[in-house]
């Protein structure tokens, strides 16, 4: 089977429409404030609603 070294500009494009940045999630605790997902919120220390 002969392997094709050569994409068209369409296929390229395909490939790139999933190279996009994407804003980072983010979740707000008991006290309202903004921190990454899966992470305790540095300043206070919590995650999922306890302290840790």
């Amino acid at each position: 089977m002969v392997v094709r070294m050569r994409h068209t500009r369409a296929q390229t494009a395909n490939r790139r429409s999933h190279h996009a940045l994407k804003n980072p999630a983010l979740s707000k605790d008991s006290s309202g404030k903004v921190h990454l997902r899966h992470r305790a919120h540095p300043k206070t220390g919590e995650y999922r609603g306890r302290k840790v």
